[in-house]
């Protein structure tokens, strides 16, 4: 005969409420509760456990409470249940007690009353009272606890303190708010976003198939991969994968010159902003908007040059340098000066060309004159600098040029142009702005990139790139079939490396920032992946002189962590140090999964991440086993420990430990050998970009 529900109720029964706050309940457990194993829950199950779950019955349901510590206390021997102990002796008696954080409330379905369902929402607002009894859950309502949420589509592992309850998560809130992976090295962390990514593509395309919906995910995953670790990983889903070297299922990466911005650039060379920046920005925006054309007529040349002076003289006037304070006024009569001196007619160009130039030099010559002596007063009058920009400007129209032409046009605007016009145009504007003797270190660090023949096919523009084409390759288009690409960077050098990776970053939000701009505000969701994001995010202290090339990509994070999730960008990262992340993109991020940390500067940040009533969970960081880890945040109702999912040997990134006994053996676990020959010649003549057995560097 089965037993009663109240029956049942009271077998689940294991102590009483003993102490009762709005973070903590105190238990003190019967002294016939379990100790070792329950048996009376429908399948035997470990308790007492840390971390594991109660139930305490409320007005709502039962409020859940997670087990955060057990101990044991002397005290009087207790009253058993049906038994007759009055006669005893009242000597001290070892009592076990537990704590709990309380998490929630699990309810019963009234939809459902044959069946056991309940559903589980986060927060108490009932609380149970001093006596009332502690119940085990049973496997249905362990289940639930974890098992609960909306919308949960993809898999990614089991809960070993729930029985082996499936962990499910939903993509929006996974990858929508961003999520951070975090764990030691060898814990398993990119062998789990390997896994999110293909177990989400998995759910995706048997969501077409069972909704009858022809073609591949319309999903984009972008992984910046700096230890060459995914180059394999995601070969049977069609990833693309590009690299600086070639080959191997990898194409060439291209990243033109042309698609640095105005920051990157002066990153890269370190440009002063007093000279050296503003070199930069005239350089770029001439290059941007065309202005190096193939036409070198006389009058064309004249043209480009009235169009860059007056462009000069408008910045001046903006800026008000001229009337301001010395020795302001004074660098610009030196720059006037200077430029007056090639305000000269020509027989190459029309009258009407050489009576505008005549104006204009007129019109120039008079202010200089004017401030030409012994006790010059070098300062200008608005009204003066305002008639020399309208002279410059009819000058510019007169010799075919347009009004809308000498518009400061954004130097950021990806515009293709060549390494060799990006030196004249310095080379040009430094001249033009008299700064030619402080720019020398600027054109030297742009002339060794241009050389490094390690980056001269990633940044060189030979294939004829343009941006639409950069975006379909890199982005993916509509007829793409793969959802993943994977960008190798283990061979760019490290002096270009956070470059490189800002570019692509910044890239990728600009492109959806620009898609949802003109779809009526739909958004593209795409994922941008970021391996080892301690290198690449790191805190920083700004520099107001000079910006470095680590703070320009941390920087580009962070506006993809501030800005990514209304444009459809969500970001992914990766990294085994977490204190030493960027705080603007860790605050950002809504979900972690935590793997093994021992850094106790790491579990120190990563304590802060969650309630205070449910840090309890986080003290398994130091000794989770691999594979391991605890699912927080937006994505998930509470705190859970899973077992992430096993990934295939040939699904898994190459980031495996060295295996120093097979090697040192011979053989393998399974009794195969093991051999690792080495050819120093070989590695050689590739690291020195020689084709084997050839002793001049230069035939390579």
């Amino acid at each position: 005969m089965s037993a009663t529900p109240m029956a049942f109720a009271d077998s689940l029964r294991i102590g009483t409420i003993e102490y009762i706050s709005p973070d903590k309940f105190e238990v003190l457990l019967d002294i016939e509760a379990p100790d070792a194993v329950a048996l009376n829950t429908g399948s035997p199950r470990s308790f007492p456990r840390v971390n594991s779950y109660v139930l305490v019955p409320t007005e709502g349901g039962f409020a859940v409470g997670q087990i955060e510590w057990i101990s044991v206390e002397r005290s009087p021997y207790p009253q058993r249940k049906g038994m007759r102990d009055f006669g005893l002796i009242d000597m001290p008696y070892p009592m076990r007690k537990m704590s709990l954080a309380p998490v929630g409330i699990l309810s019963a379905i009234p939809t459902r009353p044959l069946t056991e369902s309940y559903s589980f929402r986060r927060g108490i607002q009932a609380f149970p009272t001093v006596g009332d009894p502690v119940l085990l859950p049973t496997t249905e309502q362990l289940r639930s606890i974890v098992e609960s949420g909306e919308n949960r589509r993809v898999a990614i592992g089991t809960s070993p303190l729930a029985a082996d309850a499936e962990v499910m998560i939903d993509p929006d809130r996974l990858f929508g708010r961003h999520l951070a992976v975090l764990g030691n090295t060898g814990s398993g962390k990119s062998c789990s976003v390997a896994g999110l990514i293909r177990w989400s593509l998995d759910a995706a395309r048997h969501s077409r198939e069972a909704g009858k919906v022809e073609g591949s995910p319309n999903a984009r995953f972008i992984v910046l991969d700096p230890n060459g670790e995914y180059t394999r990983t995601f070969g049977d889903l069609g990833a693309k994968v590009f690299s600086v070297e070639p080959g191997d299922g990898a194409t060439q990466l291209a990243l033109p010159l042309w698609l640095w911005n105005l920051d990157e650039w002066s990153a890269f060379t370190q440009a002063t902003s007093k000279t050296q920046r503003p070199t930069l920005v005239h350089a770029l925006r001439a290059l941007r908007d065309g202005r190096l054309d193939s036409q070198t007529t006389p009058s064309h040349d004249m043209r480009r040059y009235l169009r860059t002076v007056t462009a000069v003289f408008q910045v001046e006037y903006r800026s008000g340098s001229p009337w301001g304070n010395f020795p302001k006024p004074k660098s610009f009569f030196e720059k006037l000066r200077k430029l007056s001196g090639d305000f000269v007619t020509s027989t190459d160009f029309s009258e009407p060309e050489n009576a505008a130039i005549e104006a204009l030099a007129g019109y120039a010559k008079e202010l200089v004159d004017a401030r030409s002596g012994q006790y010059a007063n070098y300062d200008f009058s608005k009204q003066e600098v305002k008639d020399l920009v309208a002279r410059a400007s009819q000058a510019h129209v007169a010799f075919g040029g347009l009004d809308t032409d000498t518009e400061l046009l954004d130097a950021d605007v990806p515009r293709p142009f060549t390494g060799d016009q990006f030196i004249r145009s310095l080379e040009a504007h430094a001249e033009l702005l008299g700064v030619a003797e402080h720019v020398e270190t600027l054109l030297m660090r742009v002339r060794t990139l241009l050389a490094d023949s390690r980056l001269r096919s990633v940044m060189s523009d030979t294939g004829g790139l343009d941006l639409a084409t950069w975006l379909d390759t890199y982005m993916g288009d509509d007829s793409s079939t793969g959802s993943v690409t994977v960008i190798d960077l283990s061979l760019v050098p490290a002096e270009v490396l956070h470059i490189v990776t800002a570019v692509i970053a910044r890239m990728c939000l600009e492109a959806l920032q620009r898609y949802r701009k003109m779809h009526d505000g739909d958004t593209l969701p795409t994922v941008l992946v970021m391996e080892e994001a301690h290198t690449f995010i790191r805190r920083y202290t700004p520099d107001p002189e000079i910006r470095s090339s680590q703070e320009i990509c941390s920087h580009a994070f962070e506006k993809i962590a501030r800005e990514g999730r209304k444009f459809g960008l969500g970001l992914v990262l990766s990294s085994q140090r977490p204190s030493e992340l960027s705080p603007t993109v860790l605050s950002q991020c809504n979900t972690f999964l935590l793997h093994r940390l021992s850094n106790h500067t790491d579990q120190d940040l990563v304590q802060r991440l969650v309630p205070d009533n449910m840090r309890g969970l986080l003290r398994d960081l130091p000794s989770l086993p691999s594979r391991n880890a605890i699912l927080l945040g937006w994505a998930s109702e509470l705190p859970v420990a899973v077992e992430v999912r096993k990934l295939p040997r040939d699904q898994q990134p190459r980031s495996s430990d060295p295996d120093f006994w097979h090697v040192w053996s011979g053989q393998d676990d399974r009794g195969e050998k093991v051999t690792r020959g080495v050819d120093w010649a070989e590695i050689a003549s590739e690291w020195q970009g020689r084709r084997p057995g050839s002793g001049d560097p230069s035939e390579g």
